[in-house]
């Protein structure tokens, strides 16, 4: 049943005619405008009507907030019963340096924590491997063993803060000592609450920070949600993210597609491997988005993710219980936006990023600050940027209405349009097998190379016009001040990695690294021998080895 009327929709045919007649006398007065199309290349009329949402019904399209098929948000009551949580992406140096970041953050009003890691831990060595040299501490926080994460959550109350770790090989070993650490606090696992990113598929598509082969990384990753399932029920073991593919240059369009393809295979293989009913893990699956700059497309964008994956898992895998359907999903405004050139524009670029997140019904945001582009933010920048959320929450009543833009002619067709071409590219990759074997055969990474070069060659010849960049250049640019991280902070932490390695039990060491090869080479879940390494101080490089070893490591074959 659609939502016009025949007289309405009549109505609004003879109207267009008219306006199309007034808009041809005024056509010859403007020159040639640039492209009239979003980011992904989906036109945008210049006029809406109900014509354009004529098919739509409302109750299966749009309905209500709360309700199947949660276009307008899984919460009932929005953002009137619970604000966004703010969640600002920090990590640098040392444990010491990042838990001070903390502390200063939720001192100034965040209310979640949201870790980055330095390169040589998000790969899975540890600050004494060759392989850290000169990078320990620079892009994130440098974490070898246990004894980091007990000074990184120092004074952190790990019962009533939830922390996001941007984490993805080692995910089960840094989850390990989040919860060990969270024990000798006295806090129980099913009191901790939290995300870790964990999800590799997206790794071998765009971001590329990869350890072992996409089979056994699979695995890994099912051993995670079947053990958050059973002993860790407020923690979501895996935030499915189409922002890195979005960073890589993928459109809109491809972010969400690609995105829900990697939930589907995630929620294959569980129920596959682990043998779990799909109500039992599928209500603790959060997902990542990137917040670009094309206001509407975004939210649109959102909206259509909710519907798309409600109908996946109430359809395709026959989930019951209504929080199965549910796609809760955090939002980080897009740092590919951020440019070097008059920095402090993009205050205001990520200002509108985050508008988009918030009116698309986001649950969690963090908003970058204006000098990402540069290094790792100084305190000044994230404290803008933090603020930049709570001005959204507090001062521009965009919290008091639920999805507000629900109903807009515009924004409902583009909501339709971008669910429509998703749904295709999930077909195809259906047609191939499944995400696992369409990776293999690189179309993923093909797609997101080609719209990552159409989008580069719109900027160069000025259709796209990106304001300091292309258009608008300024002859001189304003300093910055950059933040530096200070070269004593790989001595520092290499000296701490020794002395827990002189003063640990490194017999235990040994015998918890047998235990855990002995269950990556059978079929058992590895979390409960990695908590048990952990526990024994083990370091993450002992632990990522085991998994190098039995499982192999990974090369990208590369695709032209």
């Amino acid at each position: 049943m659609t939502m016009f009327s025949d007289k309405t929709l009549d109505e609004a045919r003879r109207g267009m005619e008219r306006w199309r007649e007034e808009a041809r006398k005024s056509a010859d007065r403007f020159p040639e405008q640039k492209l009239f199309c979003t980011i992904s290349g989906l036109p945008v009329e210049p006029v809406y009507t109900p014509e354009n949402i004529k098919d739509s019904d409302f109750a299966e399209s749009i309905g209500y907030p709360g309700m199947y098929p949660f276009t307008r948000g899984c919460q009932a009551t929005g953002y009137r019963g619970k604000v966004w949580t703010f969640r600002m992406f920090s990590g640098l140096g040392t444990a010491e340096d990042t838990n001070r970041r903390w502390h200063q953050l939720l001192k100034e009003g965040e209310t979640g924590l949201s870790t980055a890691f330095d390169f040589p831990t998000l790969m899975g060595y540890d600050s004494d491997s060759p392989r850290a040299v000169s990078e320990v501490g620079k892009c994130g926080v440098a974490i070898d063993t246990l004894a980091d994460f007990e000074i990184l959550t120092r004074g952190i109350p790990l019962d009533k803060v939830t922390t996001s770790m941007t984490i993805n090989p080692p995910a089960s070993v840094l989850w390990a000592m989040y919860l060990v650490a969270a024990e000798k606090q006295g806090v129980s696992w099913d009191k901790v609450g939290g995300t870790i990113q964990n999800d590799m598929l997206k790794e071998f598509i765009a971001q590329k920070t990869f350890m072992c082969p996409p089979e056994p990384s699979i695995r890994l990753i099912s051993d995670t949600i079947e053990f958050g399932t059973k002993y860790v029920p407020r923690w979501n073991t895996i935030s499915i993210s189409g922002y890195h593919m979005r960073e890589a240059g993928a459109t809109a369009v491809q972010e969400l597609a690609f995105t829900l393809a990697d939930g589907i295979a995630y929620v294959e293989d569980v129920i596959r491997r682990k043998k779990l009913e799909v109500d039992a893990f599928a209500p603790r699956l959060s997902f990542f988005f990137d917040a670009h700059m094309d206001f509407f497309e975004e939210i649109a964008k959102f909206r259509a993710a909710r519907r798309m994956w409600a109908k996946i898992m109430k359809e395709r895998f026959k989930a019951k219980n209504p929080r199965s359907w549910w796609l809760r999903f955090h939002t980080q405004t897009a740092g590919c936006s951020l440019t070097h050139q008059q920095p402090y524009n993009n205050i205001v670029r990520t200002t509108i990023e985050a508008l988009a997140a918030v009116l698309g019904g986001t649950q969690s945001l963090h908003t970058n600050s204006f000098d990402e582009e540069f290094a790792l933010p100084t305190e000044f920048a994230a404290t803008i940027a933090l603020r930049t959320q709570q001005i959204l929450a507090e001062e521009t009543g965009v919290i008091n209405t639920i999805d507000p833009l629900a109903g807009s002619y515009f924004v409902e067709a583009l909501t339709n349009q971008i669910e429509a071409e998703a749904w295709k590219y999930i077909e195809k990759i259906d047609e191939m097998g499944g995400m696992l074997a369409a990776i293999a055969q690189g179309f993923p990474q093909r797609e997101i190379a080609n719209a990552a070069y159409e989008f580069k060659r719109q900027v160069d010849s000025q259709k796209r016009v990106v304001v300091g960049v292309n258009k608008y250049v300024a002859k001189e640019e304003t300093p910055v001040e950059i933040l530096k991280i200070d070269e004593r902070v790989e001595a520092e932490q290499v000296k701490r990695l020794r002395e827990v390695k002189r003063t640990r039990d490194n017999r235990k060491v040994a015998q918890t690294l047998r235990e855990l090869r002995r269950a990556c080479q059978g079929e058992e879940n590895v979390m409960p021998y990695v908590i048990e390494a952990v526990r024994a101080y083990a370091t993450e490089q002992e632990i990522c080895d085991v998994y190098r070893e039995v499982f192999g490591e990974y090369r990208d074959p590369g695709f032209y």
